[in-house]
């Protein structure tokens, strides 16, 4: 289960995929590399990652940019001495400290799982190539 309530995701395993074959522990890296497995969990990572550090980036670009071209507009008082240059400063800190808590959860519910279980399937890969047990 995710933290939604709503079953997790399956990713399938590397091992499956490599049952048979014989080669280095070299090999069987590319060979997880190249799983389904591995490339789910990547393919996670970027649909999560690529779209926020576009929106934060410029969401921090256009407070710069604004800051810069138009002072009279982030001078404008809100409240007292609080302006709006103090505002969406403030802002900055709230969406990095939002952006890392979501991308926390997002590691936590999509990704570790599945990265732990690509990890402990290329352990038993590469000990049973370099003579150890199974």
């Amino acid at each position: 289960m995710d933290g939604t309530g709503a079953p997790a995701p399956v990713v399938p395993p590397a091992r499956r995929e490599h049952e048979g074959r014989s080669g280095g522990a070299a090999d069987v890296y590319l060979e997880v590399q190249r799983s389904a497995a591995f490339q789910e969990v990547r393919s996670r990572y970027r649909r999560f990652v690529v779209p926020g550090v576009a929106v934060f980036f410029t969401w921090y670009v256009g407070y710069v940019v604004t800051a810069t071209t138009a002072p009279a507009l982030m001078a404008r008082p809100v409240a007292g001495a609080v302006n709006v240059a103090m505002l969406a400063g403030l802002g900055q800190f709230l969406t990095t400290f939002l952006f890392t808590w979501a991308y926390a959860r997002h590691a936590r519910l999509r990704r570790d799982r599945a990265a732990l279980d690509l990890r402990w399937d290329t352990q038993e890969l590469t000990r049973s190539v370099r003579g150890g047990e199974r």
